[in-house]
């Protein structure tokens, strides 16, 4: 079966790996390269932590678990041209100031009952475990499952390996669908058309728009997220650390400016601090405002950031589901296409699994999880209200 994938992302990425190692014939195609949007421009979050019990949690149980196998064979045995994963299983601690300690506690209680590993942390255990912390913090809980790729890399990784068992990959727009009799038959590009037995659809943000090629509906729209880089310094940081509020953030479906802290070295000593999170369309004016705010919060759990300089600043767009899953399978109408889009800033982290449902929507595959809440032929998806 010829399979083309539109997206090379991380979630692009995972889904040719998944569907070559299965032994599809694929084509990736992407407008601007691996890794050239979404994926290049956020923090390799590999989180359980963040995850109220759900399907979600679930997926990220699975996809954890999926990635610690993954990156140990992605780097054991590197093929030529694929860098490695920088996959650190470095845990999460998720802190409360006075006034979210109870709502703190309440979360993780929860999130024990569906198999999350929650540590609380008295005064003495969150002191050693970050000494750098402010003494305000007044209650911590460790997730030691929390992990982290470098993002761009594990991409590439992912796709210089689905390179390396046949899969093509081409830098070119695709400008159209072709649809013959209500099924998929291929794609146009500037180049010409490209013939398939299925496309799936990993255009990240854009995916509602590529959806539309082939007269599909599907609701991703963009939420526009900004992080902040230090210069490189001795490490400070040991795990990631992020205050309770991001849990909220993560499952707002508020266009409003949000904003919560999110602090984790990198092993090349930068210190990268988030995140935001507001639904502004594609536009990259305005902001000051989202980065000033995430500055001010990080220097309030990590006081000597207010004296360290900033290597640079970013911002990208993370694809947003109005149900807050991501679609993950055969479009509602149209035969032959299928969609892997909506993880908003999971991506990451729900990749490796995300590419397994595919290549089990696709190809019929074992699937590693009941694939029946990520379904795009759900209704919030398809133009009904969330």
């Amino acid at each position: 079966m010829r399979v083309i994938v539109i997206g090379a992302g991380a979630i692009g990425a995972a889904c040719a790996l998944a569907l070559a190692e299965a032994g599809a014939e694929v084509i990736v195609l992407d407008r601007t390269g691996v890794a050239g949007e979404t994926s290049s421009r956020c923090e390799g979050n590999i989180l359980v932590s963040d995850k109220e019990p759900g399907a979600e949690a679930l997926m990220a149980i699975e996809a954890n678990r999926a990635w610690r196998e993954l990156a140990e064979r992605l780097d054991a045995d590197r093929v030529p041209g694929q860098p490695a994963t920088e996959f650190e299983a470095k845990g999460g601690i998720v802190v409360s100031l006075p006034g979210g300690v109870e709502g703190l506690e309440s979360f993780a209680e929860g999130q024990r009952g569906i198999g999350i590993r929650a540590e609380a942390l008295d005064e003495a255990a969150l002191r050693a475990a970050e000494p750098h912390l402010s003494p305000d913090v007044a209650l911590g809980v460790r997730y030691p499952d929390d992990a982290q790729v470098q993002p761009s890399l594990a991409t590439q990784a992912m796709l210089a390996r689905a390179r390396h068992l046949g899969a093509q990959f081409r830098i070119t727009e695709v400008t159209g669908g072709v649809v013959d009799g209500d099924r998929v038959r291929g794609v146009l590009t500037p180049e010409g058309r490209i013939d398939a037995d299925a496309v799936v659809n990993c255009a990240g943000p854009w995916s509602g728009d590529a959806a539309a090629l082939f007269g599909a509906e599907l609701d991703i729209r963009p939420r526009r997220g900004t992080i902040l880089v230090t210069v490189p310094m001795p490490q400070r940081v040991f795990h990631k650390v992020y205050d309770a509020d991001y849990v909220g953030a993560v499952g707002s479906g508020d266009a409003a400016l949000q904003t919560s802290t999110v602090v984790e070295s990198t092993p090349g000593g930068t210190v990268l601090i988030g995140s935001s999170r507001e639904r502004v369309g594609f536009s990259g004016e305005g902001l000051l405002e989202p980065l000033a705010e995430i500055a001010d919060k990080a220097t309030r759990l990590y006081p000597f950031l207010r004296d360290t300089m900033l290597l640079r600043t970013y911002y990208g767009f993370r694809p947003y589901a109005p149900d807050h899953l991501p679609a993950i399978g055969a479009d509602a109408r149209v035969a032959g296409l299928f969609h892997a889009a909506g993880h908003e800033g999971a991506g990451i982290g729900l990749a490796p699994t995300t590419g397994a449902l595919i290549a089990h929507a696709v190809l019929g595959t074992p699937a590693p999880l009941d694939p029946t809440p990520f379904l795009p032929t759900r209704a919030t998806l398809q133009g009904v209200p969330a």
